[in-house]
């Protein structure tokens, strides 16, 4: 059971959280907010010690503020949310939400594998400044997680979120795709807004949006990888990791996918993919297995002028010849 203060807070939270949706974000009554843009999906600093070092995190942010991004996403898989614990992962949210500037979205990963402890992370992350909840699926039991069992879970987790929700499939990490037909249901809720979609299945992101084009509900590609092919087949933005350390090139790319120029954006999207192959954490498994997700990520943003510095145990650092195959992919495209 839900304890008083949890219910209290989504009582409360219900009516101000929907009425904040309608009012302060979306452009006509009865919309949903939009989700529309690029978010790169913000690392978790640690010191030597393995503690959450908030001062670099504030550096790095007060550093990606600078792009046009249309927010952050703070506690997805890139923030190794797997490894903190609910008071970090609450405190992460706060501090960014505090440094971040105020005109951008703060989209905080709350999912967690049970339904109730679903609710309270979203609950919790809603009062320390989040203004959506992403929401991964739960996945330890992943052979009973059926459409049935997926659409209960998120249709209670959006019944008493005071935020908008985002749905997350992140399939290399969670060994399970959220089916189409969940999605599809899903969209009707007038609380469940999108889908960060990291798949890296360019046709099902397609036909999500088809399947979906009579609801207000939104797809954002999970990596810059394939973000012109998910802007080509309807997705409205990316949530995309290489954004942290190529964050003006990302968004160059979605101005060019935008504003129709397929060619220029061929030509760049084509320089990015080894780069986000080599230092993202999300996309097919076989991309994730054969190179070097968050130390990739991490190494190459202490490289671009930013703080990676260490993962949490049980991640390791790159050996030297990772490390000089990542910097290769970066230098044989021209950005580094």
């Amino acid at each position: 059971m839900l304890g008083p203060r949890v219910w209290s807070s989504v009582r409360q939270g219900l009516s101000r959280g929907l009425f904040r949706t309608v009012g302060a974000w979306a452009s006509g009554e009865g919309k949903k907010v939009d989700i529309a843009g690029i978010y790169p999906p913000v690392t978790t600093p640690f010191t030597a010690t393995a503690e959450v070092d908030y001062e670099k995190l504030e550096e790095n942010l007060h550093k990606l503020g600078t792009f046009p991004f249309r927010g952050f996403v703070v506690q997805g898989s890139n923030g190794e949310f797997p490894f903190l614990t609910s008071s970090e992962r609450l405190e992460v949210v706060s501090r960014v939400r505090q440094a971040m500037p105020k005109d951008k979205l703060l989209l905080a990963g709350s999912g967690c594998e049970s339904t109730q402890a679903t609710v309270e992370m979203t609950v919790s992350m809603a009062q320390v400044g989040a203004d959506a909840a992403m929401v991964v699926t739960p996945c330890y039991y992943s052979g009973r997680m059926s459409s049935a069992a997926l659409i209960h879970h998120y249709t209670k987790v959006a019944d008493l979120s005071p935020i908008p929700v985002v749905l997350y499939s992140v399939p290399a990490n969670t060994g399970l795709d959220l089916p189409v037909d969940a999605v599809v249901t899903l969209s009707q809720h007038p609380n469940i807004v999108g889908i960060k979609d990291s798949g890296g299945d360019v046709t099902r992101i397609g036909l999500i949006v088809h399947k979906t084009r009579r609801q207000d509900f939104q797809v954002l590609a999970g990596s810059a990888g394939f973000l012109l092919a998910g802007y080509a087949v309807g997705a409205v933005g990316g949530v995309c990791a290489l954004a942290n350390v190529l964050g003006a090139q990302v968004c160059q790319l979605e101005r060019l996918c935008l504003t129709g120029q397929w060619e220029d954006a061929q030509k760049l999207q084509h320089r990015l993919i080894e780069p986000n192959t080599a230092s993202v954490l999300t996309g097919p498994a076989s991309q994730v297995t054969r190179r070097f997700g968050i130390p990739g990520l991490k190494k190459t943003m202490d490289w671009f002028g930013y703080y990676g510095g260490p993962c949490r145990a049980p991640l390791e650092e790159l050996s030297p010849s990772q490390e000089e195959a990542l910097r290769l992919d970066f230098t044989s495209n021209g950005w580094l």
